[in-house]
């Protein structure tokens, strides 16, 4: 696009421009979703494409749109601290919109949001570079991301109940895959929050969530040596179970409490008691 182009659509509230062909103009803005320049990427390619899928323009191209996005998920799949992470995790929340439209409009069918889930699903299990934030080029962010793909897929009535315990297994294992990164920018946050999606659609009960927990549990006990940090993955792990429980307790009954909300909660603080034991002694008198 000629220089300004987009400043312009910006400007302009992110109308279509009525003398560029939508699929050029797809093309552009999908290079430029992994642009290293947060002006480029966050600024204008996001929120063009985002408002756009949400408008309704993309209608008549979602699915190729989709899985175009997909595609986007494998580029550079593997690397760590490359530019590429741009590109994957911003398809990622690309996704998130397109399946969150076929919600909404009933767009696609089951077979495209489930094709779609499982290039999601299979991405994340894999995905490498876990920055959140990058200095002089902002959010990657492929954690958090990756969780809000799989809030839009949770919400999405095509999964069923042998698709949401697979996305329960897959932030299970995110969190419990060995790494050299704390996440320190809200991805826990934003993978309870997907968590909670899942929790409200009441299609899973105690019986498949308490088993879940308890494996998750068994992670966030700090172990390593004297050469590596203990919390490496336990940190992580105990700040996704403290964010689940803290939404739990404090989304309002107009928010949707999940079915399994009480029984959810015991189950909860009875892991977070025994996995923080020298929080919870009772005090000693000197």
């Amino acid at each position: 696009m000629p220089s300004g182009f987009w400043e312009q659509v910006v400007a302009d509230g992110l109308k279509v421009p009525q003398d560029r062909p939508l699929v050029e103009m797809t093309e552009d803005l999908t290079r430029m979703l992994g642009d290293p320049d947060p002006e480029v990427r966050d600024g204008i390619a996001f929120p063009t494409m985002a408002t756009w899928i949400d408008e309704g323009v993309y209608d008549d191209l979602l699915v190729g749109l989709g899985d175009g996005m997909c595609h986007g998920l494998d580029i550079g799949l593997g690397e760590v601290e490359s530019d590429t992470v741009f590109r994957r995790s911003f398809s990622a929340l690309i996704l998130t919109e397109c399946i969150d439209r076929t919600t909404r409009a009933a767009l696609g069918g089951p077979n495209v949001v489930l094709r779609w889930g499982d290039r999601i699903m299979s991405w994340y299990s894999r995905e490498r570079d876990l920055r959140g934030f990058v200095p002089g080029k902002g959010w990657a962010h492929a954690v958090a991301h990756g969780a809000d793909a799989l809030g839009a897929l949770a919400r999405s009535p095509v999964m069923g109940r042998l698709e949401l315990t697979v996305i329960l297994d897959v932030i299970a294992d995110r969190l419990l895959t060995p790494t050299e990164a704390f996440f320190v920018c809200g991805e826990g946050d934003r993978l309870a929050y997907a968590t909670m999606h899942l929790l409200r659609r009441d299609v899973l009960g105690i019986d498949v969530l308490e088993p879940w927990i308890a494996r998750l549990a068994a992670g966030a006990v700090g172990r390593g040596s004297i050469n590596r940090n203990p919390y490496m993955v336990s940190g992580n792990v105990q700040g996704y179970l403290r964010s689940l429980h803290l939404q739990l307790s404090l989304n309002t009954v107009a928010s949707g409490h999940p079915a399994v909300r009480s029984d959810l909660l015991l189950v909860l603080a009875d892991k977070l008691r025994a996995t923080n034991p020298a929080y919870f002694r009772t005090p000693v008198n000197h």
